[in-house]
């Protein structure tokens, strides 16, 4: 409260964050390299499909949102910078399980609290595997409505220096407008592409 980053509501008195706390995720994009890096290729990627792209870092079992380039068109959920979204179920989340050793990615997934946020949601830790290996073999993830019902999206992991992911590139394919069928041939080798060049830049670092 002393340095400002809470502060008691008048009526209530419980306690509240401030606007001062923003400061601090404000910090972190400002001086992140990797945004800067991503913000060119995301804008390119948006103006070629049409659609909203996002770039993620991972949190533990979550990704957090941390660039965005909104499309013109409708985009059914709104994911402001700072969002946090489970791994197990979104196609940024799996993209970056794909791109790490099967036994870290089990360890990963065993963790999670495998909640089925909508009947499309896969929990079954097989099928999760299944959808790993599958992104492994095509270079990125789809999540078809398994967090948000008319959520569609298609995931591609970053690799930096190592060998490791350092983030995932995704665009959002709203079922209103696509189906995974069109969404995979006309969006997936855009995805790729944009994944590949923005590792090769990171990796340049």
């Amino acid at each position: 409260e002393q340095l400002g980053f809470v502060r008691k509501h008048p009526q209530t008195r419980r306690y509240q964050l401030t606007p001062r706390v923003m400061r601090i995720g404000y910090n972190y994009l400002a001086a992140n390299p990797l945004i800067d890096l991503a913000n060119p290729y995301l804008s390119e990627l948006t103006n070629v499909t049409t659609e909203t792209t996002c770039l993620t870092e991972a949190d533990g079992l979550e990704m957090v949102y941390v660039a965005r380039f909104i499309s013109a068109q409708f985009v059914p959920v709104h994911m402001p910078i700072g969002s946090r979204i489970p791994m197990y179920c979104t196609a940024s989340g799996r993209a970056w399980l794909s791109a790490l050793p099967d036994a870290e990615a089990l360890a990963l997934l065993r963790a999670s609290e495998r909640v089925a946020h909508t009947r499309h949601t896969i929990t079954d830790e097989a099928a999760l595997l299944a959808e790993l290996n599958q992104a492994r073999q095509r270079g990125y993830a789809v999540n078809r409505e398994e967090l948000f019902l008319g959520d569609m999206t298609l995931g591609a992991p970053v690799i930096g220096s190592h060998g490791r992911p350092v983030a995932a590139v995704h665009i959002v394919a709203p079922t209103s407008r696509w189906t995974p069928e069109e969404a995979e041939s006309r969006l997936g080798p855009s995805l790729l592409a944009c994944a590949r060049s923005l590792s090769n830049s990171v990796r340049a670092l």
